[in-house]
C-alpha cells in the first residue's frame, strides 16, 4: 500500500526536481528505433530462465560506431560532469589549479546552487561517495538534516493532519549541505572555502545567463515563489521568473556564500545566516530554532555495496534509498539479461517488477538508522534476492507487492575524478523545486522541504518525530572493478533515482552501451501499482507488448526521467571518459 513515505519517493509528484534537457531531438528517436524492437513474452521467459555464470565478459567502453548524440568527453588528468556548463567549468578550473576531486565537487555544487536555484542550494542536504586512490577504499558521507525540535508529532495530531504540507514551514528540516561541504574539504580537500566558493560567489554577484531548462523549471514555480515575501523579492523579477537568456543577479545568495567563505561552517550554523533564517522562521510561525542549527552534525558512514557480475556497486546507506539499487541488481542478476533484446517489453517487464519488490522493502524498513535497526545486510543478501526473484511472474505484472522479511545480518548531481585517480560522486538537493518555496529572510537561501520524506502513519519506522532525519531520496553511485575505480555516476529525480541507476548500469554492463549512449537512451519510470511512464517517443510496439503483461502505461515527458552524469576510466588506456545527459543543460569536460 502506498503511504506518505512512498509518495515522497515519487519525484513525479513532490520529490526531487528532474526537469532535464530536450529529448525531442531526432537522434534520440533514432536510438529508440534501433534498440527497442521487442521480444515476445515467451521468448523473454526462456531468456530469463537462463542463469548467467561468472562475470560479464568485458566489452569495449568506447564505440567506433556510436549512436550517441554527442561524443564522450575525454581527458588524462581530470574530468568533471555536471548538469550545467558553468558548474563543470568551475570544477575543471579547480582541478587545473591543483585541487582534489573533493575541492572540485564542492565548487561545482556551489555553482549549481547559483545557476540551478530550483534544484540545489545551501538550504538543502547533500550526500557523497569518495574514492581515495591511495587507500583504494570508498567513503560515504550523510549530510542530511533533522526535523526541528520545536515541531512535535502532537502538532500534526492536534490539527488532524494526514500529511505534511510541502510548501510550508512544516516541511523544513535543518539544511545539511554546508556541513557536508566542510566535512569533505577537511578530510579530502587541499583548498579553503574561500577558494572553492569563489566561482559561485562571482556568478551570484555579477549575474549569469539563465539557460533554457533552468528557465522552464523557474517559470513553473513562479506561483509558489510569489507566496513567500522573501522568495518573491529575491527569486523573481517584477513578480515573474527570469526568462531564458536573461541575466540574473542573486546578490543576497552571493552574500551568504561570501559569509561562508570568510567564516567557514560556523558562519552558517552558528553565525548570521542561521540567526536570520531563525528570525524569519519565528516571524512566519515556523519551527526552526538556533539550537537546531547549532546542534546539527552530519556523519561519515560505511557505504553499502553488492557485486553485480564482477562489478562492485556502491551506495550510501539508509536513511537514503540507495540500497534499492543494490536490491534490484541482486534480483536481476539471476536473469541472463544480455541474451534478451535490449529494452524489449519482456526485458523492461523484469526491471519494472524488480523495482516494485525493492521499493516495497524500503517503504517499510527505511528511515533514520538512529531510530532503530534497519536490516540492510539481510535485504542485500543474495539469498534474500533469490527468494524475492521467485515472486516475479514472467508473464504478468504485479499490482501489489508486499515487503519481505529479511534476516538480520530537486536535485543536482555531479561527479569529479582528479589527476591522482580520486573520485567524488556528489548529490545535493532541495527536494521539491525551490524546496518549500520559502526563502530564509535576507539570506537569499531557499529552504528544502525534506520533511515531506516523513510519514504521519502511526507506528511506521519513518513516522514523523522531532529531531530525526527523514527517509531520503538522493543517492550518489560508484562502481569498482576489484579495488580500482571503474565509474562514478548518478541520476537525479526522486523515485526515478534507483530505477534510473539500475537502467544505467544494465545498459552498460549487460548490453555494452557507452556511458554517453546510456545517458541518452530513453527510460521508463514505474510510479506505483501497475502505473508506468515510458519516455515520449517510445515505439508503439513496446507499449503494446508491456500492456500484454498487464502494465498500465502512459507517455512520460523527459521532465520525469531524471538526468545522469557519469565518469569512467578506460581499463586499457587509463583515459577518463565523461558523459552528460541531454535532458539537462550540462556538459562533461576533461583535460
Amino acid at each position: 500500500m502506498q503511504n506518505e513515505a512512498s509518495r515522497a519517493m515519487d519525484g513525479s509528484k513532490k520529490g526531487d526536481t528532474c526537469m532535464n534537457g530536450l529529448l525531442h531531438k531526432g537522434w534520440i528517436l533514432l536510438v529508440l528505433g534501433v534498440v527497442m524492437t521487442g521480444l515476445s513474452g515467451d521468448e523473454g521467459v526462456q531468456a530469463a530462465k537462463k542463469q548467467r555464470k561468472g562475470d560479464t565478459p568485458p566489452k569495449p567502453v568506447i564505440s567506433d560506431n556510436t549512436r550517441a548524440g554527442r561524443s564522450m568527453a575525454m581527458g588524462r588528468n581530470g574530468m568533471v560532469a555536471s548538469s550545467h556548463y558553468l558548474a563543470t567549468q568551475a570544477g575543471l578550473e579547480i582541478l587545473q589549479s591543483g585541487g582534489t576531486a573533493m575541492d572540485a565537487a564542492v565548487a561545482v555544487a556551489a555553482v549549481l546552487g547559483v545557476v540551478e536555484p530550483a534544484m540545489i542550494g545551501i538550504g538543502g542536504d547533500a550526500f557523497f561517495l569518495y574514492y581515495d586512490a591511495k587507500t583504494r577504499e570508498v567513503y560515504s558521507y550523510n549530510g542530511s538534516g533533522r526535523s526541528p525540535m520545536g515541531l512535535s508529532r502532537e502538532y500534526f495530531a492536534a490539527k488532524q493532519k494526514r500529511r505534511i504540507e510541502g510548501e510550508s514551514w512544516e516541511a523544513v528540516t535543518v539544511p545539511g549541505a554546508v556541513d557536508a561541504y566542510a566535512a569533505g574539504l577537511e578530510r579530502f580537500g587541499k583548498m579553503s572555502f574561500e577558494e572553492v566558493l569563489a566561482p559561485a560567489i562571482k556568478h551570484a554577484t555579477e549575474g549569469y545567463p539563465v539557460h533554457e531548462v533552468v528557465a522552464i523549471v523557474w517559470n513553473s514555480q513562479a506561483g509558489k515563489l510569489g507566496r513567500d515575501e522573501w522568495a518573491k523579492k529575491l527569486k523573481l523579477v517584477d513578480g515573474k521568473a527570469p526568462k531564458a537568456g536573461s541575466i540574473f543577479v542573486d546578490a543576497a545568495y552571493g552574500a551568504s556564500l561570501q559569509s561562508i567563505a570568510d567564516g567557514g561552517r560556523d558562519a552558517f550554523y552558528k553565525g548570521p545566516i542561521a540567526k536570520e533564517i531563525v528570525r524569519y522562521s519565528h516571524e512566519s510561525d515556523g519551527f526552526l530554532t538556533t539550537a537546531d542549527f547549532e546542534n546539527h552534525t552530519g556523519e561519515w558512514t560505511a557505504p553499502v555495496s553488492t557485486n553485480y557480475r564482477g562489478y562492485d556497486v556502491y551506495q550510501c546507506p539508509p536513511n537514503g534509498q540507495g540500497s534499492a539499487v543494490l536490491s534490484m541488481l541482486n534480483i536481476l542478476e539471476g536473469y541472463d539479461l544480455a541474451s534478451m533484446e535490449f529494452n524489449s517489453p519482456a526485458y523492461l517487464h523484469f526491471l519494472i517488477e524488480a523495482k516494485k519488490l525493492a521499493y516495497a522493502d524500503i517503504g517499510k524498513y527505511f528511515g533514520d538508522p538512529e531510530r532503530g535497526d534497519i536490516p540492510v545486510a539481510g535485504l542485500l543478501s543474495k539469498e534474500y534476492a533469490a527468494a524475492r526473484r521467485e515472486l516475479i511472474n514472467p508473464r504478468k505484472a504485479a499490482e501489489r507487492v508486499e515487503p519481505g522479511i529479511p534476516q538480520n545480518g530537486d536535485t543536482a548531481y555531479m561527479t569529479v575524478v582528479d589527476k591522482d585517480g580520486n573520485a567524488c560522486s556528489f548529490i545535493n538537493s532541495l527536494f521539491g523545486p525551490f524546496g518549500t518555496g520559502i526563502v530564509g529572510g535576507s539570506t537569499g537561501i531557499a529552504l528544502q522541504n525534506r520533511g515531506n520524506g516523513f510519514t504521519l502513519r502511526k507506528g511506521h519506522f519513518n513516522e514523523y518525530k522531532a529531531g530525526v532525519r527523514p527517509f531520503h531520496t538522493i543517492i550518489p553511485g560508484m562502481v569498482l572493478k576489484g579495488d580500482s575505480l571503474y565509474m562514478s555516476y548518478g541520476l537525479m529525480g526522486g523515485s526515478m533515482q534507483p530505477q534510473g541507476h539500475v537502467q544505467f548500469l544494465l545498459s552498460h554492463i549487460d548490453h555494452g552501451f557507452t556511458i554517453q549512449e546510456v545517458a541518452e537512451i530513453p527510460r521508463f519510470r514505474h510510479q506505483s501499482g501497475l502505473r508506468v511512464l515510458l519516455e515520449s517517443g517510445t515505439p508503439e510496439s513496446v507499449f503494446k507488448g508491456l500492456k500484454k503483461f498487464g502494465h498500465e502505461l502512459k507517455p512520460g515527458s523527459y521532465l520525469s526521467m531524471g538526468g545522469a552524469q557519469a565518469i569512467m576510466i578506460d581499463p586499457e588506456s587509463g583515459v577518463y571518459l565523461g558523459a552528460s545527459d541531454p535532458r539537462k543543460d550540462g556538459v562533461a569536460l576533461g583535460y
